[in-house]
């Protein structure tokens, strides 16, 4: 052994600990963009990316897709916890925010089943079978899942 590897831990419990700081600064980072976004209700108060992702990870994105995968990784797996979080996008960039009760909301669970079912009607096309006959095999998929 030499002077540089004696005082550490085995392979196996830095690998483990590695992992285990790795999710705990996932899940730190999760917790502050849900902080960060109920500062941000309704569209109006949309925050953009960029601003997000500082304050999120603290530092200034280079790549804008690649440096911001995380970010959006995050926010898929809230929108998964059921929490609704808004994009929008335009000439100045977008932002995200939290829906706001009433007909906010409503839009946007109509954005989302208006999106779902764009997709099961293209999947229906390319298996040549009609919608409907499509969405009772959808079903019953999910109900074998469950």
């Amino acid at each position: 052994m030499n002077s540089k590897t004696e005082n550490l831990p085995p392979r196996k419990n830095r690998k483990e600990a590695r992992q285990r700081l790795q999710k705990e600064l996932h899940e730190s980072r999760k917790s502050r963009l849900k902080d960060e976004l109920m500062e941000h209700i309704g569209r109006q108060n949309a925050i953009g990316m960029a601003e997000l992702y500082e304050l999120i990870y603290g530092e200034s994105w280079e790549n804008r897709i690649n440096d911001t995968r995380g970010i959006r990784k995050l926010i898929t797996e809230l929108r998964n916890e059921g929490r609704p979080i808004c994009s929008i996008s335009n000439r100045n960039g977008g932002g995200y925010y939290l829906a706001a009760a009433g007909s906010e909301l409503e839009n946007y669970l109509q954005a989302n089943e208006r999106r779902a079912l764009r997709v099961l009607a293209r999947n229906s096309r390319i298996k040549k079978i009609a919608l409907p006959e499509y969405l009772g095999q959808v079903r019953l998929s999910l109900e074998e899942a469950a």
